[in-house]
């Protein structure tokens, strides 16, 4: 019984993925079409290569002044917090293949417990935060960081998290696109283009600007409880490549959603992550993956607006390539 559920949940992945690669075949006849090299024409043209100096290793987060922090903590009027992060699965399932591990150490029966985290947090199920130096394009990194920099042993020696141990704090905007279609979530293999981003800034009355957090909600979170896992790194909905340019223009400081960022497939034929490629190499602009946002649409929706302080710090891993972590939203 279990193989057969099993099998029935893949036919119905590939039958979504059938209908997901058609209904952008046929869109995509309505506007300007991305392929690979627009991307890589883009990798050029939203380049942020020296404009923080050549050493630079912050990226987009050099948008993020004390004054956006400050007028972040002015967004603080009932002192609701609200948690970004999904518990972490400790099952494995279709779209979690390295599940986290938790190890308790020690007797129930001692006065003293202990445990042992081990997790491979990059992929498809966990909460995390990208590094720059995840992401590389033609043996360079973020800033024209070669990638021979990264050692076997001591791992990013540039661009690592360890850049961000101060933590970030300024205005995060929960972007609802679920809630601007009117339905709980997003079918996996949906497309967010511009106009979906402007249509939510004019229905929630907000406009993003330079040194904000954008999280992009497409109810992955509601779905996989209603229906179930599945294989997210084949079909997921997410940005389409063509957003790149409108992050760059609004100073988008950091990006997170609640599937990887990308639309899957991705609808750039040859480019599987564009939205990773163009952020974390071109731009510098640093990721969220696999944040839940159902509890902070759900406050957002009973404050009534649609932005918050936003408070986030990794672990302080030297050479990481980024981090678990618990961002919290605070209203």
């Amino acid at each position: 019984m279990r193989n057969l559920r099993r099998v029935a949940r893949s036919l119905i992945v590939a039958a979504a993925m059938a209908a997901a690669v058609a209904a952008e075949s046929a869109y995509a006849q309505q506007r300007a079409e991305v392929t690979e090299a627009t991307v890589d024409q883009w990798m050029m043209d939203l380049s942020n290569r020296g404009r923080w100096g050549d050493d630079d290793e912050l990226g987009t987060l050099n948008l993020i002044t004390s004054e956006h922090r400050v007028r972040a903590a002015g967004l603080v009027s009932s002192g609701l917090s609200v948690s970004l992060s999904h518990d972490y699965l400790k099952e494995r399932a279709e779209d979690a293949t390295s599940p986290f591990e938790h190890q308790l150490l020690g007797s129930p029966q001692g006065g003293f417990l202990s445990d042992r985290y081990t997790i491979a947090y990059h992929g498809y199920a966990h909460s995390h935060m990208d590094a720059l130096c995840h992401y590389s394009s033609d043996g360079l990194m973020y800033n024209g960081i070669s990638r021979e920099t990264v050692d076997l042993e001591e791992g990013c020696v540039k661009l690592g998290i360890t850049n961000v141990k101060q933590g970030i704090v300024t205005r995060g905007i929960l972007m609802d696109i679920a809630r601007l279609k009117g339905v709980e979530y997003l079918e996996p293999g949906t497309p967010i283009y511009v106009e979906d981003l402007e249509a939510w800034e004019a229905e929630a009355g907000v406009r993003v600007g330079p040194g904000d957090v954008v999280f992009v909600r497409s109810g992955r979170w509601a779905r996989r409880a209603q229906e179930g896992p599945w294989a997210t790194g084949r079909l997921a909905a997410g940005l389409h490549a063509s957003v790149a340019p409108w992050l760059k223009e609004r100073g988008v400081a950091m990006l997170g959603s609640d599937y990887t960022n990308d639309v899957y497939p991705s609808g750039v034929k040859g480019v599987v992550q564009p939205i990773h490629l163009l952020t974390l190499v071109s731009m510098g602009l640093w990721l969220f993956d696999n944040l839940d946002l159902e509890a902070v649409a759900e406050a957002a929706a009973d404050e009534g607006r649609w932005e918050f302080m936003f408070v986030a710090a990794p672990l302080a891993v030297q050479g990481g390539t980024g981090s678990p972590l618990n961002p919290l939203a605070i209203f």
